[in-house]
C-alpha cells in the first residue's frame, strides 16, 4: 500500500517532547509542479529510513533521478517526523542550490537532538538560508496527512492531548533557533536585565 498504517503514523508523528525509543524517520511528501497560476500535482507517497541512509537523502536520491525540467517550477512538501540531522541538513540544502526552480517546505513532528547538541541547529539554520520553509507541524498539518498519507479507513483524524502545546512549545524552539545568533545574544542580554 502506498498509505501508511494508521498505528505507525500516530506512534512515529506524535510530537512529544521526549519521544524516547522513535529511531526512525518518517517522510510524507507530495511533489506538484508549478505552471503559471496553477499546480499539479506529480507524486505523493512516504519513505522511511532504510539499511543505515537517512530517509532525506533517499529522498534526494529519489526526486534527482526525475531528471527534472529546469524551465518549470516545482514545488515538494515534506512532513517528517524528525527534523533532519546536520548532515542532511547540509545535503538538502545543497541539493537547493543545485535546482533554483525547486521549493521546498519541511513540516516537522519534532526537533532532532536541538538540545544536547550544537550542530543540529545550525544545520537547521544553513537549511534555512539555503531557501527551505520549515515549520513545526500543527494539528491542520496532522489532519492533512492524516487524509492524504493514512490509511484511515474514513474514520476522522483526532488529535491527542498536548498536541497543541507541544506545536507551540517546538515552534518557539524552532524560532529561537532560527533567529540570527545577533538576536538571540541579545534577547539574552534583555532577559538578564528583566532579571528573567
Amino acid at each position: 500500500s502506498i498509505l501508511m498504517q494508521r498505528r505507525l503514523f500516530l506512534y512515529n508523528f506524535r510530537n512529544l517532547r521526549k519521544a524516547k525509543g522513535r529511531r526512525e524517520t518518517y517522510l510524507c511528501y507530495v511533489v506538484k509542479r508549478r505552471d503559471s497560476a496553477t499546480s499539479c500535482s506529480l507524486d505523493f507517497g512516504y519513505l522511511r529510513n532504510q539499511m543505515g541512509c537517512h530517509v532525506e537523502v533517499l529522498f534526494l536520491r529519489y526526486i534527482a533521478a526525475w531528471d527534472l525540467d529546469p524551465g518549470r517550477c516545482y514545488r515538494i512538501t515534506w512532513f517528517t517526523s524528525w527534523s533532519p540531522c546536520y548532515d542532511c541538513a547540509q545535503h538538502i540544502a545543497n541539493f537547493l542550490r543545485s535546482y533554483p526552480n525547486l521549493t521546498l517546505r519541511i513540516f516537522m513532528a519534532r526537533l532532532y537532538f536541538c538540545e544536547d547538541r550544537k550542530a543540529e541547529p545550525e544545520g537547521l539554520r544553513r537549511l534555512h538560508k539555503a531557501g527551505a520553509q520549515i515549520a513545526i507541524m500543527t494539528f491542520k498539518d496532522y489532519f492533512y496527512c492524516w487524509n492524504t498519507f493514512v490509511e484511515n479507513r474514513e474514520q476522522t483524524f483526532k488529535g491527542w492531548e498536548g498536541l497543541h502545546e507541544n506545536s507551540v512549545h517546538l515552534s518557539r524552539k524552532l524560532r529561537r533557533i532560527l533567529l540570527p545568533l545577533y538576536e538571540v545574544d541579545d534577547l539574552r542580554d534583555a532577559f538578564k536585565i528583566l532579571g528573567l
